[in-house]
């Protein structure tokens, strides 16, 4: 017999280190610190202290509010696969809503109106596109054409004899503003001492806790409750389950066209929300037609930005509202000096990409850059005209840039026949 030999096994080889995942609160710090760099450097090169003023983000605190209000009906109404771009008709409503509650038993009123129209407009949206199949887009453009109208007949028919102006209500009645204080106080001094960075975060910080309302409170408190609802309880499972795979959700007994009518209905009373926030703006108070300025439309886009989660809807809203305020404040030398800034954020995001090697993003970004600042070095002020569709240019921008990397609810839009997950 011939002896059996057995050749030695290779040991196989070391696995490659894992790099450590820095967590998404980590990440989102950098991003904040790294802006508020970038902003301090560009007031303090091109003169634009109203960059980070306590004003300024005053203003874009509330000119951010209808927006994110927006934005979290369209999440709400998307994670459970239904396409809301009927959010501008709602928040039509919702304005309208807010001005005739709060003009007749005040501002608390004013939020249930705005809360009541617009879930009114989302349950028109539920009934046309989960019970009878109506295309999502279509049913959307129909709310708001509708909201459009309807509210133009109620202004006439209401708001007319009062005002003597069918386009506007009367003055409605807005809520106290209150600050944290000390705190706010501590940081107005230190602004005042015009400290390159120190100042500009006193700034930037102060105007987030002065001049706050309830609807101001309320908004940001409802990023983390809709986090938390959506994605730490079982209600919200199956809501989302319902957006990417109903088939799969009903089999397993969810009832889909229920979750379907819920999240579409708390979408559209977000979305009054949002038109209860701009009839309480201390700088209009009251309905004024085409007051929402297609701010539905932009609440879809920083939805779309954030990728369908709650914090980056609040980050994308935070941008257009800043942007918003910044040219309302200070008009187009303001959005010039950011013009500056934009080039700094370029240049910055062009050496990050050399160093992990993405040589086209870092290309791109470059030639980006350079545009920027020769459109800088060319003009002295932006014309007021251009000034005022910043915040929707700054929308374009975002979203071809944040494009590469989204993931929308893989059912988002589907139509879904009730009985489909049982059949077979």
């Amino acid at each position: 017999m011939t002896a059996l030999t057995t050749a030695p096994v290779a040991a196989p080889p070391p696995a490659a280190p894992q790099r450590r995942r820095v967590p998404s609160w980590a990440r989102a710090l950098i991003v904040v610190a790294a802006g508020v760099v970038i902003l301090s450097i560009t007031a303090t090169l091109t003169g634009q202290y109203q960059l980070t003023s306590r004003g300024t983000t005053q203003a874009a605190v509330l000119l951010l509010l209808p927006i994110l209000f927006a934005g979290l009906g369209g999440l709400w109404s998307e994670r459970a696969g239904v396409i809301n771009i009927g959010l501008e008709g709602m928040m039509i409503l919702g304005t309208w809503g807010a001005a005739w509650a709060g003009y007749q038993w005040g501002p608390w009123a004013a939020v249930l109106g705005g809360l009541v129209l617009g879930a009114l407009g989302g349950l028109l949206h539920a009934v046309a596109t989960v019970t009878f199949n109506v295309n999502h887009i279509v049913s959307g453009v129909a709310i708001t054409l509708l909201g459009m109208g309807v509210t133009k007949y109620l202004s006439t028919l209401l708001f007319e004899p009062i005002s003597q102006n069918p386009r506007q209500s009367p003055r409605v009645e807005a809520f106290d503003t209150f600050s944290v204080q000390p705190v706010a106080d501590g940081l107005a001094s230190v602004e005042s001492q015009q400290r390159v960075l120190l100042s500009d975060v006193a700034g930037l910080l102060g105007g987030l806790l002065s001049g706050l309302t309830p609807l101001v409170i309320i908004g940001f408190a409802l990023v983390p409750i809709s986090y938390l609802v959506l994605w730490r309880t079982r209600f919200g499972l199956r809501l989302r389950s319902c957006g990417e795979n109903p088939v799969a959700a009903e089999s397993l007994g969810v009832k889909v066209a229920t979750y379907k009518y819920v999240a579409v209905v708390a979408s559209g009373a977000l979305a009054g929300l949002g038109g209860a926030a701009l009839t309480l703006n201390p700088g209009q108070l009251g309905y004024l037609e085409g007051q929402t300025g297609g701010r539905g439309y932009i609440g879809l886009a920083a939805m779309i930005f954030g990728n369908w989660r709650p914090g980056g809807l609040l980050a994308g809203s935070a941008l257009f509202g800043y942007v918003d305020g910044v040219q309302l404040r200070a008009g187009g030398e303001a959005v010039h000096g950011l013009l500056y800034g934009a080039t700094i954020l370029a240049v910055g995001l062009a050496v990050l990409w050399v160093a992990r090697r993405r040589w086209r993003a870092a290309l791109v970004a470059a030639v980006v850059g350079a545009v920027v600042y020769v459109v800088y070095y060319s003009i002295d002020t932006v014309p007021r005209e251009f000034a005022a569709y910043a915040p929707q240019l700054v929308t374009l921008l975002v979203l071809a840039v944040a494009s590469q990397r989204l993931r929308p609810p893989a059912a988002d839009g589907v139509e879904y026949r009730r009985g489909e997950g049982s059949r077979g």
